[in-house]
C-alpha cells in the first residue's frame, strides 16, 4: 500500500511503508546490567460520555494488557507518572485505581512495578502541612500494595514553598516514614511548567545542592533519583555526586542512549516515558549491554533518539499524544482516543512524521495494520487516498 502523506503547505507525497516490522530478540528474560522502567500510558475508554473535564473513563482491560506487554519484555512499569497522564487528565481517584490494579497484575505476573505518589488530590491553594498530609495518603496507598515508591515532585509544594528549608523538612518527614527505599524525582518546567523553581530555586546549580542534601541526609532511604531535566551533562555531574548506592535513572529522552551506556566514571539506569512505544528495541538494546555489547547497545537504540526527539518536542508536555498514537498504530489498543480528549494536543503534520519515523525503525508488529489505521486517520483529517 502507498499512503499519500501530507506536508505542511497542503500538497501530498507517495509514502512507501516497511514491508516488516524489525526482528526484536524475543523478552522475558530478566535485564541484568541495568535497572529499567517504563513509564506507561493509560488506554481510555473511547466510548465513556465523558468530557475533557470529566474524571477520566479508563479501558481497564486494554491498559493492564500494555502493562504485561512490557513486563514480557523484561521491563518494569513505572506506574502513574505524567505518561499516564497524572495531572492532565487523570486524577488522584484514577490514578489510585490504576495503582491498586496495576500493582495486583505485577504481582500476579512476577513483574517489577514502581508507583507515583504526589500530591494531586489538592484541587486548590494548600499549605505545607496539607501538602505533607496529601503526600502521605498516597505514600501509604502505594506502600499497602507492595509497589517500590517515586517521590514525584509536587506542584502544590512548588507553589507553597518559600524556601529551600521547606523543601528539606518535607522530603525528609516523608523519607524518615517510608518503609522500604524511594525513587526521588525531580522533573524538570519542560515537562510540567508548574514545576519551575522546585527545590527552592530556579538557579540550577542551586536546586541542585538541596536535592543532594536531602539525598545525604536520608542515603538508606533513597534507591536512586530519576532526573528529567533533559541536559545530559548535568545529569552525569549530578550522578557523579550520589552516594554510595544510590542510583541514576535517567529521564532524558533526549540523551538516553549515552546516558545509559555510561562511562568510566559510571552510567544511568532508566526510568523512561519513550521506552513506552521502545519497549522490544530497548529490551533488545539492554540485553546487548548485559553482554558487554556497548557499541551493539547504541547501534540498537542510536536511532531511535530521532523518533523520541520528535516525540518530546515542546511543548513537552504532549509527548504523551504521541505515546498513545504508537501504541494504536502499534495495535496495542483500538482506537486513538486518550483521557481529557489529549489526541488533538499534536497536529496532523506532528503525527504524520511519528508514523514515518516508527514505521522506518520497524516498530510496528503489524505494518499493514500500522498502513490501514494511518490511511483512516489521513481520511478523518480530509487528506483522500
Amino acid at each position: 500500500m502507498t499512503l499519500l502523506l501530507p506536508r505542511v503547505d497542503g500538497t501530498t507525497y507517495a509514502y512507501e511503508p516497511r514491508p516488516a516490522p524489525v526482528e526484536a530478540a524475543a523478552g522475558g528474560s530478566a535485564l541484568t546490567s541495568r535497572t529499567v522502567f517504563s513509564a506507561a500510558h493509560v488506554v481510555a475508554d473511547p466510548r465513556a460520555d465523558v468530557s475533557p473535564d470529566s474524571p477520566a473513563a479508563v479501558d481497564w482491560d486494554a491498559t493492564l494488557a500494555f502493562r504485561r506487554h512490557l513486563w514480557a519484555q523484561g521491563l518494569g512499569v513505572a506506574e502513574a507518572m505524567d505518561t499516564a497522564q497524572r495531572g492532565m487528565g487523570l486524577d488522584w481517584k484514577g490514578a489510585a485505581e490504576l495503582i491498586t490494579r496495576s500493582a495486583a497484575e505485577a504481582k500476579s505476573v512476577d513483574g517489577a512495578i514502581a508507583c507515583g505518589v504526589g500530591t494531586d488530590q489538592l484541587t486548590g491553594p494548600a499549605d505545607l502541612p496539607a501538602v505533607r498530609a496529601a503526600y502521605e495518603e498516597q505514600l501509604a496507598l502505594v506502600e499497602s500494595t507492595g509497589a517500590q515508591v517515586i517521590l514525584m515532585a509536587s506542584r502544590a509544594l512548588a507553589a507553597a514553598a518559600t524556601s529551600p528549608d521547606d523543601y528539606l523538612e518535607t522530603y525528609g518527614h516523608l523519607l524518615r516514614q517510608a518503609s522500604e527505599p524511594v525513587i526521588l524525582h525531580w522533573l524538570g518546567p519542560m515537562f510540567d511548567p508548574a514545576l519551575t523553581g522546585y527545590w527552592g530555586s530556579e538557579d540550577l546549580d542551586a536546586a541542585t545542592d538541596t536535592f543532594l542534601e536531602v539525598i545525604a541526609g536520608h542515603p538508606d532511604k533513597v534507591d536512586g533519583i530519576k532526573i528529567s531535566l533533559l541536559d545530559p551533562g548535568r545529569e552525569i555531574a549530578l550522578r557523579r555526586r550520589l552516594p554510595d548506592g544510590v542510583r541514576c535513572y535517567t529521564g532524558d529522552d533526549f540523551n538516553y542512549p549515552e546516558l545509559i551506556a555510561g562511562d568510566e566514571q559510571g552510567f544511568s539506569h532508566a526510568l523512561l516515558g519513550i521506552f513506552d512505544p521502545l519497549a522490544p528495541l530497548a529490551a533488545q538494546a539492554v540485553r546487548l549491554l548485559d553482554t558487554g555489547d556497548v557499541k551493539g547497545f547504541r547501534a540498537c537504540l542510536d536511532p531511535t533518539v530521532e523518533l523520541s526527539r520528535h516525540l518530546f518536542q515542546p511543548p513537552t508536555r504532549f509527548y504523551k499524544t504521541g505515546v498513545v498514537f504508537l501504541a494504536w498504530l502499534a495495535g496495542h489498543q483500538s482506537h486513538f482516543t486518550m483521557v481529557g480528549g489529549l489526541q488533538s494536543a499534536r497536529s496532523l503534520p506532528h503525527l504524520v512524521h511519528a508514523y514515518e519515523l516508527a514505521d522506518a525503525l520497524g516498530l510496528f508488529p503489524d505494518p499493514l495494520l500500522a498502513e490501514s489505521r494511518m490511511k483512516s486517520l489521513l481520511t478523518t483529517y480530509g487528506v483522500q487516498q
